[in-house]
Order: C-alpha cells, then sequence, then structure tokens
C-alpha cells in the first residue's frame, strides 16, 4: 500500500498510469484496447495473393507519382502497403466515406433530417458510412491493383494478370475481396475498441501504424548521418522536428473561448425560480485537424499518377514528363501548390463542419446567449467572424506543417530522412485525444489524471 507521500514524490504520468491499472474496469479496457491493436499488426504483414514485395519496396523507394502516393499510405498504415498486406488500404476507404457523408449532410435535406434525429440520426447516418465503405473499398483496391500493375520494377511486376474478364477475373476478385475484407475488418476492430476500449478506435488504429514506422525512420536517420549529412545535420533536423512537434501540440490545443450565459426554471415547492449560469464554448484554432493536408496531398499527387501512365524514359522531353517532375517532392511547385492547397480546403472544411454545428440555433433553443449579442442569426453571423478570424491562424500553422519536409530539408541539406509532418500530426492529435479520455475515466473515480 502506497502513502499519499509516497503518491507526490512520483511523477504525475506515472501515477496516473498506477492509478489507472489499479481500477479492474479500466485495467480490462486498457488490456482490451493493447490486444486489438496487437491483432491489427498480426494483420498487417499477412501479404495478398500473387504479391511480389521486393517489387513493391523498390517501387515504393522510387519516391515518385503513384509511388508518392502509395508511400503515404504506407506510412499511415505501418507498412502494410510495403506488406501488400490484405490490409494495404489501412481504414483509409473508411476515412473517405466519413468526409464525404460530412459533405452530403448540409446538401441532402433528407440527409439533414437524419441528423437532426439525436443519437438515432447519428446511429443511422453511421450505418450509411459502413455501406459507402464497401464500394469505395472496392474501387480503391481495384484502383490500387492496376497502378501496381502497371509499375515496372529490376524485380519484375508487384502484381499481373489484373482484368475483369477470362482468367484474369478470378485471381482479380480473390485480392480485391481480399483488401476489402481486411479494410472492414480493421475498421470493426476499431469500432471494438471505441465501445469497450480506450479512445477512438480508428483514430488508433492509425496512430499505431504511423507509430510502428518509427523504427524504419531512426534507421534512416542514421543512414542520413552516415550518406554525408553529418552528426551536425541530423542534430539540426531532430531539433526542427522537436520544434514542429511542440507548435503541433499548441496549435492543436489552442482555442477561444466565447462566453455563454443561460438561464434555467426550476420548480420547487409550487413556485418557480429562475437560475442563470456561465460557460463558454470552445472554439479551436485548428478545428479542422489534418483533413485539410490530406485533402491537398492526393489532389497534388493525382496529376503525377496520371502523366506516368503516359510518360517517356527519364530525361526525354515531352508534356507528361514535365507534369510528373512538377509534380514530384523534388519540385518546388510541388510544395507552393501544397501550401496555399492547404490553407483553402482548411477554410472550406472548417466552415462546412462549423455551418453543420447551427450554434446559434442551439444556443437560442437552449435559453442561451452570448453577452452583448443578441440570440438566433445575429449569434451566429458573431460566431462565423470569429470561426474565420482564427482559422486564419490554423490555416497558416496547417501550410507551414505541409511544407515543413521541403524546409527542414533545405537547411539541413538531409535528403535520405523526409520529417512525417502530417503523421506527426495525426499522433499528437491522437495521443491527446485518449490521454483526455482516460482522465476523464479516472476524474470520474476521483483520482488525478494526466493533463492540469
Amino acid at each position: 500500500m502506497v502513502s499519499k507521500a509516497g503518491k507526490q514524490t512520483r511523477p504525475r504520468l506515472i501515477q496516473a498510469m498506477i492509478d489507472a491499472f489499479g481500477q479492474a474496469d479500466l485495467r480490462r479496457k486498457i488490456l482490451l484496447t493493447l490486444a486489438i491493436l496487437v491483432v491489427f499488426r498480426f494483420v498487417a504483414h499477412i501479404p495478398i495473393p500473387g504479391a511480389n514485395l521486393e517489387a513493391m519496396r523498390e517501387f515504393l523507394a522510387g519516391g515518385a507519382g503513384a509511388g508518392a502516393l502509395l508511400g503515404m499510405l504506407d506510412l499511415f498504415s505501418g507498412g502494410t502497403m510495403r506488406n501488400l498486406s490484405i490490409a494495404a488500404m489501412g481504414v483509409y476507404p473508411y476515412i473517405t466515406a466519413v468526409i464525404v457523408m460530412q459533405l452530403l449532410v448540409p446538401v441532402i435535406p433528407r440527409l439533414q433530417a437524419i441528423a437532426r434525429e439525436g443519437e438515432a440520426g447519428r446511429a443511422k447516418i453511421n450505418q450509411y458510412t459502413h455501406w459507402l465503405t464497401v464500394p469505395l473499398a472496392i474501387l480503391q483496391a481495384y484502383g490500387q491493383l492496376i497502378v501496381l500493375q502497371r509499375a515496372t520494377t529490376s524485380h519484375g511486376p508487384i502484381i499481373s494478370n489484373i482484368g475483369l474478364s477470362g482468367e484474369n477475373l478470378l485471381p482479380t476478385a480473390a485480392m480485391i475481396i481480399a483488401m476489402t475484407a481486411g479494410t472492414m475488418f480493421l475498421v470493426w476492430l476499431g469500432e471494438l475498441i471505441t465501445e469497450y476500449g480506450i479512445g477512438n478506435g480508428v483514430s488508433l488504429i492509425i496512430f499505431t501504424g504511423i507509430v510502428c514506422t518509427l523504427p524504419q525512420l531512426i534507421g534512416q536517420g542514421i543512414l542520413a548521418e552516415q550518406a554525408g549529412g553529418g552528426l551536425l545535420g541530423l542534430l539540426v533536423f531532430l531539433a526542427l522536428a522537436l520544434v514542429i512537434i511542440v507548435a503541433i501540440v499548441l496549435f492543436t490545443e489552442a482555442h477561444r473561448r466565447i462566453p455563454v450565459q443561460y438561464a434555467r426554471s426550476l420548480f420547487r415547492g409550487g413556485r418557480m425560480y429562475r437560475q442563470s449560469g456561465a460557460t463558454h464554448i470552445p472554439m479551436r484554432v485548428n478545428s479542422a485537424g489534418m483533413i485539410p493536408l490530406i485533402f491537398a496531398m492526393a489532389l497534388l499527387t493525382l496529376p503525377g499518377v496520371v502523366a506516368s501512365f503516359f510518360a517517356g524514359p527519364v530525361g526525354q522531353e515531352n508534356f507528361a514528363n514535365t507534369i510528373v517532375n512538377l509534380f514530384t517532392q523534388d519540385s518546388g511547385f510541388y510544395w507552393a501548390m501544397f501550401f496555399f492547397m492547404a490553407i483553402g480546403f482548411t477554410f472550406f472544411y472548417t466552415m462546412i463542419i462549423f455551418q453543420q454545428q447551427n450554434l446559434g440555433e442551439t444556443l437560442q433553443r437552449q435559453g442561451a446567449f452570448v453577452p452583448g449579442i443578441r440570440p438566433g442569426k445575429p449569434t451566429q453571423q458573431y460566431l462565423n467572424r470569429v470561426i474565420t478570424r482564427i482559422t486564419w491562424a490554423g490555416a497558416l500553422f496547417l501550410a507551414v506543417v505541409a511544407i515543413s519536409p521541403f524546409i527542414i530539408e533545405q537547411i539541413t541539406d538531409i535528403r535520405t530522412l523526409v520529417f512525417p509532418a502530417i503523421g506527426a500530426l495525426i499522433v499528437v492529435g491522437v495521443a491527446l485525444d485518449t490521454m483526455r479520455q482516460l482522465e476523464a475515466q479516472l476524474l470520474m473515480r476521483r483520482y488525478e489524471g494526466f493533463l492540469r
């Protein structure tokens, strides 16, 4: 048994973990979450039939065109793409379906009505999202197989005999079904974590995939130091990466508090009493998360992928080769477009999500108001102005994070090691969200949490 004085001498994080494992229900949730993540890592090493892994790794090492896009998916999925696993697509078809549904809800009146039905409406929207995930996974699986079949490597074709007719139909169907089933299995694992474990399951699966690539990044860092960047260049690289991670933490947590007052009526002893109170609405500086960067990177990679199918030999001058060279990560044009597209998509996505919340109407319905602002439409207009102003800071932050690999490369001259900016953004966001959920569980049991 540990005394209170002994608790005070322990670091806050260690004591919080001890308290968490000291509670049977919390311990069960944590161990279940870890067990499911271990299952995910086993699935990540089951290859699809007919895969040439050596050719795949050579293709990803090229880092241009389709290789850059698949390399991004490989980073976020923890090497499942490099292993050509049945989970090679990760949970990204589901993420795409979630984004599509978020964009469709404000456009389709029927979906708007369902979304207003509370918990039942959210459950129905979630069901539609799962249905949409299946065809998206099938299309993405077929598209990836076509891209991989057309890739040329010194180890031969990555995938062969892809087609929807003749003798190619059965092998193609087997690969597509395996990849689609892998994605849906990961989504199911994520929902098990969300329901019975700690944190958002789908986010934790992405988090685990990124963290599992850290040993590879460390190995690349050692190679970079040996390849001529020098120890000084590697130290500068690490220092800049640390600064960016600290900035990501600060901007992820940054928000503006909008004061809100409310009045409610209580019946006591046959009489009605009015009570007033005060709270606030936390409006995040970066409320869009990493979604704008994924949008921007996907659109920037698409022209290079399409042009690579028509490109000639290396060094030959033609339109397709020019497009491929423009839309590679070695091009300044690519990073300039990435910067401005990150800003544009941040505003686009933030405004769509914010308008769906309809905070002005919600506050008025609950009898709450912002001091000095009339309820209803004036409140919504005021909140729109606030979110627009603070989104400028969030958009510029995301844009700088987007081009941080290019900035670090120019400063350190290390080209064999790339800082995974989007991956760091996801890891920090998921880690903070999971810690907040675990802290809430601890505070419910009158324990101190991780965060102050």
